[in-house]
């Protein structure tokens, strides 16, 4: 536990007597955090990472965006459940106590003032200091005449010709606003004639839509200086052209965003991959749940846009700024790298550093590989081997989220043509990877490989691939459990972990393991591997009852665990049983964290810390002291329940004790010592940056780690 927290502890009294624990935590806010609130926290701790002027500038843009098309996903999901459970008068309450109307009131309450440090950084820091480095938006009236005529061209020749003025009246109905969309509103009447009649020469609402195909960062000039004007102020400057013999007001612009998540009855469904698609088809037209509008926006077209898409005042958003501010990742693509981070180039693991087949190397020993600090290549190479090598029999793999032209898939479909088995499950439900799986699927099966969908009820989110060798006169299994998905490009942006193993009893569990996913087995006991919704659950509760036993014993007792997200409400139970026991408890929770760590009598032994970095944190590690006889699992399960129960999800044992020694002192260990890009939890949820103490050493954990594998 670090000093500074047990200090405060020492400060509010923590010899208090322990809290009495309920037999379950269901609607105690005293003991959970709201999950909503807890994510709007980590999408803050993002918003920081902008607002941090010791980054590089354009990462600071990077975090920018990041931090809106974070929120947009946040709105069309969960946003939208809440305001779906108003309509419908649900009044269940979420784990911590709270109707959906009161949740959606606190994240109005916490998001707005976010939104306002996020424009306020933008207009008042990185645009000046944008400036600074060339890089110049300006608005279309400080262009120069020539700029102006050149702009304009551009516009008749590239903009012009694809805009649809919709304007609206008793024949022309409001028009549909399809999701995330940019547009502009503008009021139109006839430009003094006589003729009109009253009924047409009242204003009237009309809507353009800014194109997504025509980039949103249009050029001034092709000089040295990097100068744009945004696209909706061009086509705000050539509105004439839109509405001949008409007068326009100004143009505002707004931009909607609608409910995306699908329900799939899968019970009733005869074919998964056409009830999938015939739910993506319904997504465009979901119900709008967010409304931003231009600060310039007259309060009447703002209450008339409300209106027309029926939404409150409250779920209005005015942004003093520009909107869609994920198009500005467009500048965080140009060739400047003296205004990113130092580009690196991810090693191969030194297991594979050899003439041996990769084969060979797994089978002599287990190799652990992290991305992105090791390539990812070891991975596509595992599966091309697989394809090409004569002796190997059967490939079999989950897949979740791929990516566009994946070679990990091209190397399936080649082994499928070159007659060996391959059997692979495609999870059709990955949001918002639905229609790129769908392809995948249907060209799998065209190259005849044996594709399945997933199980009903659940979503396959496990990470594994299992190759079928025959070596002399028996078969060999070679298996790669990954923290991630099977996708180069994630790849290099997230931080994972994966296995190699041979480990008989391992293969044996992933033999069985795919005759559950693509068959009707029904296995209820592993080896080795913890499988959900088998015994995942039971064996992890039973794990952290272990600790719980050695600590009371007096046997060395600790837990360590890297996640992404807790919110289950046993396992947290769970966890503070342990920390009143005087289990000492480290957790690495990257995003929404419900547990309160930190408080008197309650959790006084548990600390919650988050990385926020140059990589997404997406790791899952578990640590068990047990006594001094370590026990680690890496693996794709999260502590929620959806993890544990709903979802096949895998964590593998890590059996070398070299691997164990690695896992453990130098990549959580560094972790845990990270004082720059690590924040802490504290016991009202807030979260404040570690920071380095006076004689610490500053350790940058995603920092140590490039340096480190680039060096081995």
């Amino acid at each position: 536990m670090t000093d500074p927290l047990k200090q405060r502890q020492k400060e509010e009294g923590s010899e208090q007597h322990p809290v009495t624990l309920p037999p379950t935590l269901f609607l105690s806010r005293r003991l959970l955090f709201n999950r909503e609130a807890s994510w709007l926290e980590f999408n803050r701790r993002v918003l920081e990472e902008a607002l941090d002027k010791s980054q590089p500038l354009l990462e600071r843009v990077k975090f920018m965006s990041i931090f809106s098309t974070n929120l947009d996903e946040f709105f069309m999901i969960r946003v939208s459940g809440l305001k779906e459970q108003v309509d419908e008068g649900v009044t269940d309450l979420s784990l911590d106590g709270l109707t959906p109307a009161a949740q959606l009131k606190l994240i109005n309450e916490r998001l707005r003032p976010m939104l306002a440090d996020q424009v306020r950084c933008f207009k008042e820091d990185l645009l000046p200091e944008l400036s600074s480095q060339n890089i110049v938006i300006s608005p279309y009236r400080a262009l120069s005449d020539r700029e102006r005529r050149t702009l304009n061209t551009y516009f008749m020749e590239n903009v012009f010709p694809v805009l649809t003025p919709q304007a609206v009246d008793p024949s022309h109905p409001f028009p549909y606003i399809s999701n995330l969309s940019l547009n502009l509103g503008v009021m139109i009447e006839p430009n003094g004639d006589s003729n009109s009649s009253a009924s047409t020469s009242a204003p009237r609402f009309a809507r353009v839509k800014v194109p997504p195909l025509v980039p949103r960062l249009v050029p001034v000039s092709d000089e040295s200086t990097l100068e744009y004007i945004l696209l909706e102020e061009l086509i705000a400057a050539n509105v004439e052209g839109l509405f001949p013999g008409m007068r326009a007001s100004e143009l505002h612009a707004f931009r909607v965003t609608r409910d995306a998540d699908i329900e799939i009855r899968e019970d009733e469904a005869n074919d998964l991959l056409q009830a999938v698609e015939r739910e993506l088809r319904k997504r465009r037209f979901g119900t709008a749940v967010r409304l931003e509008v231009a600060a310039s926006m007259p309060g009447e077209m703002v209450r008339y846009l409300a209106s027309s898409l029926r939404l409150s005042a409250d779920d209005v958003y005015t942004i003093d700024g520009p909107l869609n501010m994920p198009d500005l990742m467009a500048l965080y693509k140009l060739d400047q790298p003296a205004l990113k981070d130092k580009p690196f180039i991810a090693p191969e693991s030194s297991a594979f550093r050899t003439d041996e087949s990769i084969f060979d190397v797994i089978r002599r020993q287990d190799v652990l590989v992290h991305h992105p600090y090791n390539s990812f290549a070891s991975v596509v190479d595992f599966i091309n081997s697989a394809a090409n090598d004569p002796a190997v029999q059967a490939i079999k793999m989950t897949l979740y989220r791929t990516g566009r032209d994946s070679p990990v898939v091209q190397a399936l479909m080649k082994a499928s043509e070159k007659g060996k088995q391959v059997a692979v499950l495609v999870e059709l439900k990955a949001r918002f990877d639905e229609e790129s799986n769908i392809e995948w699927a249907r060209r799998l099966e065209r190259a005849g490989v044996h594709v399945v969908y997933g199980l009903i009820g659940l979503k396959t989110h496990c990470k594994m691939a299992l190759v079928v060798r025959r070596e002399a006169e028996s078969l060999r299994r070679y298996v790669h459990v990954g923290t991630g998905n099977y996708n180069p490009v994630t790849a290099r942006i997230y931080t994972d972990l994966g296995l190699f193993t041979a480990d008989e009893q391992i293969g044996a569990d992933a033999s069985e393991l795919f005759n559950y996913l693509t068959g009707f087995s029904k296995q209820t006991e592993y080896r080795r591997l913890l499988v959900a919704p088998v015994n995942l659950r039971e064996r992890v509760t039973a794990l952290i009852e272990r600790e719980i036993e050695h600590h009371k014993n007096g046997r060395p007792a600790r837990i360590v665990a890297k996640i992404n997200s807790l919110t289950d409400t046993k396992l947290i139970r769970l966890l503070y049983e342990a920390s009143q026991d005087g289990l000492p408890i480290d957790l690495l929770v990257r995003g929404v964290c419900t547990l309160r760590s930190g408080v008197p009598g309650l959790s006084d032994t548990i600390t919650v810390t988050s990385i926020v970095g140059r990589f997404l944190e997406h790791s899952r590690i578990f640590y068990f002291l047990n006594g001094g006889e370590e026990d680690m699992y890496i693996g794709s399960a999260d502590w929620m329940q959806r993890n544990l129960d709903r979802r096949v999800e895998l964590l593998a044992p890590i059996i070398d004790p070299k691997l164990r020694k690695h896992l453990k002192e130098e990549v959580l260990d560094v972790c845990l010592r990270d004082n720059v890009k690590t924040r802490r939890l504290l016991p009202e949820g807030s979260y404040e940056r570690v920071g380095v103490s006076d004689g610490d050493e500053r350790v940058d954990s995603q920092s140590h780690f490039i340096n480190h594998y680039s060096s081995s």
